[in-house]
């Protein structure tokens, strides 16, 4: 019985002299360290309260290293078939939504298996690089009929004219009548050639397509019997456009990974083709299925920048609380582009993060900043992009070790349950 006594005590000791750690939330009365904003020249104009990395599509590239700091976003498109009143300018409903699906297939096979350029900057092997994004058929509502793929009868703007005074390739008509949801969908209308073009022996009926913004146009596909494993092709490259691409043989597309080339459509058009062809998703080639590290961050840049030109279309999933995708800093990391996050933040012991650009927490998410660990808040934003609530900055102590919150510049916390003044 003595013995036991004392393995007692002893155990009871043990546990008063083991620390525990305390928590405390970070406020805006808290906040000591403030040094001044950095300001970005860009031409005439000077951008206060923003780091300039924050516009810089390499800040968007995705890191191998840490895929989790970049979910795949899920971009929003829906369909349209124009045709004639009488149904024959274009596909049926049947075949029609068959097309559909199958050209989604083919499109997605191509982004989900980025391939190696052909062309290389000099004395550079341009790296393979997930794209993080894919398309989501989106329809207008809850019917349970409605599958995001439309057909409209107009005798008046079924068709396409690209040359000539009654030329309505960039015309918006179609969308302005028959789109949906034009200000959070992509809408991709089939439009075939007008039947008079198509009567003249000198027209070419070629496959084309045109990227306007919220909409994309492509003729040819009914009359020139154009496959779906093209048509994957022109999506792509199109919505590419909606994103902030240029096509990559321009010198100055903003992408100095993607190298001018003598505009080869396929290995085979020549000696110099053989070994200057490109396969570039951008390009006007008989591949299309690479992807370049800088096309790829500057398309996450218009999706993650809260004034992004494609992030409208991207449906906001980030902002319910999904603890499964909670993110642990285990390294010195830098956030040096804008970041929607879908769970927690915690910043463990003996590492640090620092917050260059804006972060969003989803509602009831907090950041925890572990004892030794830091948080440099560098003109950083953190909010939640829904307006909703999310909890704060967790600050933890464990035997006067205490987890650093060090604000810069410009910083800023809002829609935090913890954070203003007591």
């Amino acid at each position: 019985m003595k013995k036991l006594i004392f393995y007692s005590v002893l155990a009871l000791l043990a546990f008063a002299c083991n620390p525990k750690i305390t928590t405390e939330y970070f406020t805006a009365s808290d906040v000591i360290v403030v040094s001044e904003p950095e300001t970005v020249p860009r031409g005439q104009r000077i951008y206060k309260k923003e780091n300039a990395c924050c516009r810089d599509k390499d800040s968007y590239i995705p890191d191998t290293m840490h895929l989790e700091f970049m979910r795949k976003k899920r971009i929003r498109v829906n369909f349209h078939f124009m045709n004639s009143r009488d149904s024959t300018q274009n596909f049926s409903q049947e075949a029609g939504r068959k097309y559909v699906k199958e050209m989604l297939g083919h499109a997605r096979t191509l982004y989900e298996n980025n391939k190696r350029m052909y062309l290389h900057p000099p004395g550079k092997e341009t790296p393979v690089l997930p794209t993080m994004y894919e398309y989501m058929l989106t329809p207008k509502g809850d019917d349970p009929n409605d599958d995001g793929i439309y057909f409209h009868y107009d005798d008046d703007l079924y068709y396409v004219i690209k040359k000539g005074k009654n030329r309505n390739l960039r015309s918006k008509a179609a969308s302005k009548k028959y789109g949906i949801g034009l200000d959070s969908i992509e809408n991709v209308f089939f439009m075939p050639h007008h039947p008079d073009s198509l009567k003249s022996k000198t027209y070419q009926p070629r496959r084309l397509g045109i990227a306007l913004g919220n909409m994309v146009k492509i003729t040819g596909a009914y009359c020139r019997k154009v496959s779906s494993w093209q048509m994957g092709m022109m999506i792509n490259h199109e919505i590419g456009h909606n994103f902030g691409l240029s096509h990559e043989w321009i010198k100055n597309d903003g992408c100095d990974d993607t190298p001018p080339n003598p505009k080869c459509y396929n290995k085979n058009d020549g000696l110099e083709c053989d070994s200057l062809a490109s396969n570039n998703f951008m390009g006007y080639n008989l591949y299309e299925d690479a992807w370049t590290p800088q096309q790829i961050g500057k398309i996450h840049g218009n999706i993650s920048r809260k004034k992004g030109r494609g992030r409208k279309f991207i449906i906001p999933d980030w902002c319910k609380l999904d603890e499964t995708l909670s993110i642990d800093i285990k390294e010195d990391i830098v956030w040096s582009g804008e970041v929607d996050l879908y769970g927690h933040l915690t910043i463990e012991e003996g590492s640090s993060l620092e917050i260059k650009c804006r972060v969003s927490l989803p509602k009831g998410a907090k950041i925890i900043v572990e004892p030794g660990a830091k948080l440099i808040l560098n003109n950083a934003w953190l909010h939640n992009d829904c307006g909703e609530e999310w909890q704060g900055i967790e600050v933890q102590e464990l035997a006067k070790i205490v987890g650093e919150v060090v604000m810069m510049g410009t910083a800023k916390v809002e829609n935090a349950a913890n954070w203003a003044l007591d």
